[in-house]
């Protein structure tokens, strides 16, 4: 699912539900990080993990621990870039090369509308507007969740880039659907605060991309070099 989200360089390694019953044991320092979790926080951190560790294989990398940094992004090791996602039944880990992107972001959730009183907190007047387009026209869509979603790629995709914070409403996100589907599209993300520096470019947003499969929306950035 998150693959067909991302450029070719880009490696996905995905678990659900019943594939989640096969995880590889934690590293001591990883163990040390969710050793006062309850059980269901400890077994989405281990799965997700051990997406991520497949994936540094596939790249010819060797497993090591993903231990968790400021504001809990993952330290990757050198030379790599990605990003991690789990919800309910699904965990997902995409890597690459950190010579073929810049940074990428993920994110996976379930297929349903946000709880009461969350989107007011994470969509600006604009999004809440075209939203209420986007319903009339796909009603069977979870604009919602969707744009709740792009929000969490385009903060993991910022935020090794910048190393700061970048709040819900610093970035004006419009979504769209694919000509001819009901369950594809893309996103624009224009950034309200001054944006990361790539290169020589200062970037003023993102684009990603979407997809809604299994029960579970997801959304997924990529930042070329530039």
């Amino acid at each position: 699912m998150i693959e067909e989200l991302l450029p070719d360089p880009v490696v996905t390694v995905e678990a659900y539900g019943d594939d989640e019953a096969e995880v590889g044991a934690l590293y001591p320092e990883e163990e040390a990080v969710v050793a006062r979790a309850v059980d269901k926080r400890r077994r989405e951190f281990a799965v997700v993990r051990s997406c991520a560790r497949s994936a540094m294989e596939k790249l010819g990398v060797p497993p090591q621990p993903i231990l968790p940094g400021e504001r809990g992004a993952p330290g990757w090791p050198p030379g790599l870039v990605g990003s991690m996602t789990h919800c309910d039944g699904y965990s997902a880990a995409a890597l690459v090369r950190a010579a073929d992107l810049a940074s990428l972001g993920i994110d996976a959730e379930p297929h349903q509308p946000l709880p009461e009183g969350v989107l007011p907190a994470v969509a600006l007047p604009a999004e809440a507007e075209r939203l209420r387009r986007l319903a009339g026209d796909h009603p069977d869509l979870h604009g919602d969740r969707l744009l709740f979603s792009a929000k969490e790629s385009v903060y993991k995709a910022w935020f090794p880039l910048t190393g700061k914070w970048l709040d819900f409403t610093e970035a004006d996100i419009d979504v769209f659907v694919d000509p001819g589907e009901r369950h594809s599209g893309g996103f624009r993300a224009r950034l309200l605060v001054p944006g990361p520096r790539v290169g020589e470019h200062r970037l003023d947003g993102f684009e990603g991309r979407w997809t809604v499969q299994r029960g579970l929306v997801a959304t997924a950035v990529s930042v070329p070099h530039t």
